[in-house]
This record gives structure tokens, C-alpha cells and sequence, in this order.
């Protein structure tokens, strides 16, 4: 699994290419990161318990 820092980037590269407007494909491929993205916070907070 990436780490939540890893997939914030992504997320932020996504926006920078889109210049902040997601077509549908786009907006699918931002809402599976930031799934992801919460996923790799709820494990960090996990193993940090």
C-alpha cells in the first residue's frame, strides 16, 4: 500500500495537469485516490495506536 503522502501527490499532479477542471474520467480517477488516500491515513493512524 502507498503511503497517504505518496497518493497526495498524485492527487495534486492530477489537479496541476487538469488546471483544476476534471472531466468525467478524470473525476473517477480522483475520487479511487482519494479513497485510497483515506485508506493510507486510516493505516497510519492504526499503526500508530
Amino acid at each position: 500500500m502507498r503511503s497517504a503522502a505518496e497518493v497526495n501527490e498524485e492527487i495534486r499532479a492530477l489537479w496541476r495537469r487538469t488546471g483544476g477542471t476534471l472531466s468525467p474520467e478524470e473525476r473517477a480517477e480522483y475520487e479511487l485516490l482519494v479513497v485510497e488516500w483515506a485508506a493510507a491515513i486510516r493505516g497510519a493512524v492504526v499503526k500508530a495506536a
